[in-house]
Parts: structure tokens; C-alpha cells; sequence
């Protein structure tokens, strides 16, 4: 595997990671569709600012 992949997959995971602390210091109880909802988010999110961080370079 190219080093581009595992410093974007690195970068996701950190992004994922600081958001789903974000969201534990945020929310106190969510429902099973929230948190479906929210991990997909944040795999979205993580994914998208992957990209835009490392496509530059």
C-alpha cells in the first residue's frame, strides 16, 4: 500500500476520534438511530476532510 493511504486512513481515524469525543462531551443519551447517525457522520466528515487535507499534496 502507498504511503497516501495510510496517512489518509490515519487522518480519518483522528477525525472520527476527536469527533466522537466532541459528541460524548455533547450529548448525554442518544437514541440507536442517533448514534447510527452520528457514526456516519462522523465517517463521512473524517473521510471529506482526508481528502481535502492530502489531495493538496
Amino acid at each position: 500500500m502507498g504511503r497516501s493511504v495510510w496517512i489518509s486512513a490515519l487522518t480519518t481515524g483522528g477525525f472520527c476520534a476527536a469527533f466522537a469525543y466532541g459528541i460524548q462531551l455533547i450529548a448525554i443519551e442518544f437514541s440507536e438511530l442517533a448514534v447510527l447517525a452520528v457514526s456516519g457522520l462522523s465517517g463521512f466528515l473524517g473521510s471529506l476532510v482526508a481528502s481535502i487535507l492530502w489531495s493538496r499534496r
